[in-house]
């Protein structure tokens, strides 16, 4: 909508709150409770438009549901939420 303000806020709150809900995830041990976790990133990812995290985050929801093992898509999405907080971080200038 043009409000550079607006877009960094946004983003900074999503980069915060990705990074949180990694930690979050891999601390829990309910199936339930983490695919409640991963469904909220998921959510998250697709309103700032990342893709690939929202993608990532919607394999681990589904293999915690399915009481799956998650290591490879929790990796999965833990690179991806460095990519797009990287990129976020280097686009305003702001510290890791």
């Amino acid at each position: 909508m043009g409000d550079r303000s607006l877009e960094r806020e946004v983003l900074e709150l999503f980069r915060r709150q990705a990074r949180i809900l990694l930690f979050r995830f891999d601390a829990l041990t309910n199936p339930a409770e983490r695919a409640d976790v991963a469904h909220t990133l998921k959510g998250s990812a697709r309103g700032v438009g990342a893709n690939r995290v929202a993608f990532a985050a919607d394999e681990l929801e589904r293999a915690a549901m399915a009481g799956e093992p998650t290591g490879k898509a929790l990796a999965e999405l833990a690179e991806s939420v460095a990519e797009v907080t990287s990129a976020i971080e280097l686009r305003y200038g702001l510290d890791r």
